[in-house]
């Protein structure tokens, strides 16, 4: 599909919660962060929904089943229910329902989420290269998955048996900081093995087809942290996307980034559900956005002005992306950050 590429983030006269019809959210990172609400979500959330909104939940974590997603998400004070979650789990079992016979036995390496999914399909999960597996399955299987199951893994793998991985996330965000994600443990089996998983998790179209089936949404918007899952699957959905600071990226990564991880909106958190978008105005080959304006120099962006920091970071996205055009910015931005505080 041929895109334009975009220069700069979007604005809106509506509030993104009248402007679309659902919500696709990433949880960690956006919702919460080491099993906390992160601050202004569950006020938000709720403004949007009875605003008329419908919030589903998007994860590449296939660690927990919907139904222990949706209670702790009710626990936080967001009520929802399993049908609201959608988990890189489910869109796995489907990838591998669609090759192998139902009945089937698939070798699982990670947690309870890909049991369920998995028997979801009509498949049957085993525990042992030796049980005749006919597709082995990778998932985050959490801190106290036991070093062994790679080797299992590994093994059945190694003899030519299908690989699929619910996704390839390097990094997991927790209440103590950045800990491996289950592209860590994957790249330990293609280490072993020298093979390439199927995966299908966010970016990847496998996860966008099974939040459009699950959710019927028609005018969806893509709400996350991280620009090479959240956004860049909005990208490859043609969808677009609302990219919040409350997790992983951070300005210098948004800056830099190329066509394909660029969001729609930039907010500070889910408060940007709930109001509309200021616009970035062009202005004699610099950006203007509220009381700031951006502009690309020798070697560097540069920026004027004063007001809200989110305005300037927005008329700098514009500066980098515009200078960019279709790679990524090399422009040095740390002097135009520090005066945002960002």
């Amino acid at each position: 599909m041929s895109r334009s590429v975009r220069t700069r983030p979007e604005g809106s006269g509506q509030a993104l919660s009248e402007a679309y019809d659902t919500a696709l959210l990433d949880l960690d990172g956006v919702v919460y962060a080491g099993g906390e609400a992160i601050d202004h979500a569950v006020p938000s959330l709720a403004a949007a929904r009875d605003g008329g909104m419908r919030l589903a939940y998007v994860t590449n974590n296939a660690l927990r089943t919907p139904d222990a997603v949706a209670a702790h998400l009710t626990e936080l004070g967001i009520p929802a229910e399993a049908g609201d979650v959608i988990t890189s789990a489910q869109a796995v079992a489907r990838l591998i329902a669609d090759q192998v016979p139902q009945g089937s036995r698939v070798l699982v390496v990670g947690g309870e989420g890909l049991r369920v999914a998995l028997r979801e399909r009509g498949l049957v999960p085993v525990e042992s290269a030796d049980d005749d597996p006919a597709a082995v399955v990778q998932g985050y299987g959490g801190p106290e998955l036991p070093w062994g199951r790679f080797a299992e893994a590994s093994y059945a793998v190694a003899r030519g048996v299908p690989w699929f991985a619910s996704n390839t996330d390097l990094t997991i965000p927790s209440g103590r900081g950045i800990a491996p994600g289950n592209g860590a443990a994957v790249e330990v089996v293609r280490i072993a093995t020298g093979a390439e998983p199927q995966v299908a998790g966010k970016p990847l179209p496998p996860m966008h087809r099974e939040t459009i089936l699950r959710t019927g949404a028609e005018r969806p918007l893509v709400v996350g942290d991280r620009l090479d899952t959240d956004i860049e699957g909005a990208f490859n959905g043609g969808v677009d996307s609302l990219l919040v600071l409350t997790g992983v990226t951070d300005g210098a990564q948004l800056l830099a980034a190329p066509p394909h991880h660029r969001p729609t909106y930039v907010d500070a958190d889910l408060r940007g559900l709930l109001t509309g978008q200021p616009e970035v105005v062009e202005e004699g080959g610099a950006f203007r956005c509220g009381g700031w304006t951006a502009g690309a120099g020798a070697g560097r962006l540069e920026l004027d002005g004063d007001g809200a920091p989110l305005d300037g970071l927005r008329a700098l996205c514009a500066a980098a992306w515009t200078a960019a055009g279709e790679e990524a910015c090399g422009l040095d931005a740390e002097k135009a950050l520090a005066r945002l505080g960002l």
